[in-house]
């Protein structure tokens, strides 16, 4: 809902403690994508760990990205779960790439002329016809609701996989989740990451930094900013906005972290 790609989903990077409470990290291939900027034609296709990664990032296949290739690293996920073994354990770029056929079929002629990495068109035109594996063969012993939403996840067009929140409301959830209860984040501001777009010498970075500290310690922000002209922290942090959306969903209700910031440390 934040129009957020982490990009790089897999086991590791997901955490749980004792009580299963589950949180993600390692945002550092994260990227942000706003509704009018052009999206990810120009990001880097090397993203996310091979046996994790979506078929559109394999080959550049698609003009424009979704949250869809993180939809696809969560069902590699889910099946290592069921079965107790990564999935697609490829070697690389080709090899996924034929491990992906070999269960879910060849592509139809209509997903790839879609694609606009030409090498890629050639590859899988001249792959030779593969029929899918049915889901129920790959993962007998699973669920049979498991299995369905998993066929859902594992879709090769990332326009057939569902969303977050439709994944969510899957039968297979049933009795656990409550969507109307899930927080929705507010598609995050550009002025949030006007930093990605500007250059800074090492002396802007070593400011910033310590206008950052500052902002824990308000009558030392004062101080330094007496006499001076007013402090440029101007827009509410969505990091704390987002942070107070699941405080619910904290053990402690979201009050035993960090102090909470009154503004992000963003300069105009």
């Amino acid at each position: 809902a934040a129009n957020v790609y982490h990009r790089d989903l897999k086991p590791k990077n997901i955490l749980a403690n004792a009580n299963c409470k589950l949180k993600i990290c390692d945002f550092g291939l994260a990227r942000v994508a706003f509704n009018d900027t052009p999206t990810t034609v120009f990001w880097t296709d090397y993203v996310a760990t091979r046996w994790y990664r979506a078929p559109e990032l394999c080959g550049s296949f698609f003009t424009k990205y979704s949250p869809a290739i993180d939809t696809w690293s969560i069902g590699c996920i889910f099946a290592e779960i069921l079965t107790g073994k990564p999935l697609f354990p490829g070697k690389n770029v080709v090899q996924q790439l034929d491990m992906m056929t070999d269960f879910l079929g060849s592509p139809s002629p209509e997903i790839i002329s879609r694609i606009r990495n030409e090498k890629a068109r050639r590859y899988l035109s001249s792959m030779r016809k593969k029929l899918p594996v049915p889901f129920s063969e790959k993962f007998p012993k699973a669920d049979p609701a498991a299995v369905k939403l998993l066929q859902k996840l594992l879709a090769f067009d990332p326009k057939d996989r569902p969303t977050a929140e439709e994944a969510l409301a899957d039968p297979y959830f049933n009795g656990l989740a409550k969507v109307e209860r899930e927080p929705s984040c507010q598609p995050i501001s550009k002025m949030e990451f006007e930093f990605e777009r500007r250059k800074f010498t090492r002396e802007d970075i070593k400011e910033l930094i310590f206008r950052e500290i500052l902002e824990y310690h308000p009558q030392l922000l004062k101080d330094y900013t007496n006499g001076s002209e007013k402090t440029n922290f101007l827009y509410p942090s969505a990091v704390d906005n987002f942070r107070r959306q699941f405080a619910n969903l904290e053990e402690d209700g979201g009050k035993g972290g960090a102090p909470e910031r009154k503004h992000v440390s963003l300069p105009r």
